[in-house]
């Protein structure tokens, strides 16, 4: 039984992708006529989503308060946290422009037609920003968990690490504590993360037949050329930074990070995929745990490249499908619009919507829209929750590299 355990664990990424492919088919083929696969995959699919997001926030806690205790520095936290910021939004402005550039170039969307649907979905207003920034201290802790406020978890987890740092030997009681809590999670984690290629099969199947084939096909060249961009950018911007400021080959990282990576396309949250980020960059890429504990969480929060590809791509296809012009002082303000609210969008399944919605009201576009958006945005989120994790991971590449932990 152990040497299964190790033939798996060395397979696990073939295992996850089999699973995937096996989803996709069954979604397409067989899900619309067998209410039975259907119902029996969506409750596998919500078991294994529970049990991975049982241990997110605990760990991400954990994880932050034990990295920062064990640097031992605020000033080097401080180096982690702000080259991380960094990082995360000078990609995050790049990806605006490439999603906003590409389908202008290409004149996306002249000609296509579709028929117009209601959705009642209330529009992030751009000072929702301010209330973000004003509700990151959290008045009740407990209630930062239970909400799932990724947030305000990780300002409480950065508050307590640098209290235990400041008090010493008196905190090393809770530091114990918070220590086994951190290896209780982690241990939970690995034992889900053997079923994770019966997750991922059972979380893509009722996407797929929900979505149909009639839909999938129907904008298929609007979603392959979108999937051309994610990936495209995801090769050469992070295969880049990976290379010339991670100084890894890009080929080793990218087959490094596939676990990761296929489980946050089958479950479309880069939440979800946090332990797995972990384990992939310090397991195969060397990265340390105090680099990790605390870039990992902090990207699966602020680090949405690939939805700003999305938001962007999807205003400009709309408004030349609808005929609304877009200026460049348009596009200029969707740019820095779409960054900031981005960064705000919450990494777990269907979080861009709202951010979209304030994007059209601003490009002018027909509230209608949004119906045909939804309908496909499941199909995008996939795609761009994979290139977030991507881009998480890259980050902390980089960071392993030019932060030297020890001064």
């Amino acid at each position: 039984m152990k040497q299964f355990y190790q033939w798996y664990r060395k397979h696990i990424t073939g295992a996850i992708f089999t699973g995937l492919i096996l989803g996709i088919l069954v979604g397409l083929f067989l899900a619309n006529k067998s209410e039975f696969v259907l119902t029996a995959t969506g409750l596998v699919g919500s078991i294994y989503m529970n049990a991975l997001n049982m241990m997110i926030f605990p760990l991400v806690f954990c994880s932050i308060v034990m990295g920062i205790t064990s640097i031992g520095s605020a000033k080097i936290t401080g180096k982690i946290t702000g080259a991380a910021m960094l990082f995360f939004l000078g990609t995050t402005v790049l990806a605006s422009f490439v999603g906003l550039i590409i389908p202008r170039l290409i004149r996306l969307g002249k000609g296509v037609h579709f028929e117009m649907a209601t959705a009642d979905i209330q529009a992030t207003e751009m000072n929702s920003i301010l209330d973000t920034i004003k509700g990151l201290i959290p008045s009740n802790p407990i209630a930062a968990f239970a909400n799932g406020n990724m947030l305000q978890v990780l300002t409480f987890a950065v508050i307590i690490g640098f209290t235990l740092i400041a008090i010493g030997e008196k905190g090393k009681p809770l530091l114990k504590v918070i220590d086994s809590c951190n290896e209780v999670c982690l241990k939970v984690i690995s034992t889900v993360m053997y079923f994770t290629p019966i997750g991922v099969f059972c979380t893509i199947v009722p996407v797929v037949e929900a979505n149909g084939t009639d839909t999938i096909l129907s904008l298929a060249t609007q979603l392959i050329i979108l999937y051309a961009a994610f990936f495209g950018f995801a090769f050469i911007v992070y295969g880049t930074a990976v290379k010339v400021l991670g100084k890894v080959n890009p080929i080793r990282f990218f087959r490094a990070i596939l676990p990761a990576a296929l489980n946050a396309f089958g479950t479309c949250s880069s939440s979800a995929t946090i332990p797995i980020s972990k384990r992939c960059v310090e397991e195969e890429l060397g990265v340390s745990n105090q680099i990790s504990s605390i870039a990992v969480p902090l990207g699966a929060t602020v680090n949405m490249d690939a939805v700003s590809i999305v938001m962007s791509f999807m205003i400009i296809f709309f408004a030349n499908a609808c005929g609304v012009n877009v200026s460049v002082s348009m596009m200029v303000i969707i740019l820095l619009a779409n960054t900031l609210l981005s960064v705000g969008t919450p990494g777990i399944p269907g979080g861009a919507i709202a951010s979209f919605a304030a994007l059209a009201t601003m490009a002018g576009l027909p509230a209608g829209i949004m119906g045909v958006y939804i309908s496909i945005n499941t199909l995008c989120d996939m795609g761009a929750t994979c290139v977030n994790v991507i881009g998480d991971l890259a980050g902390c590449v980089v960071l392993q590299e030019k932060i030297d932990l020890e001064k």
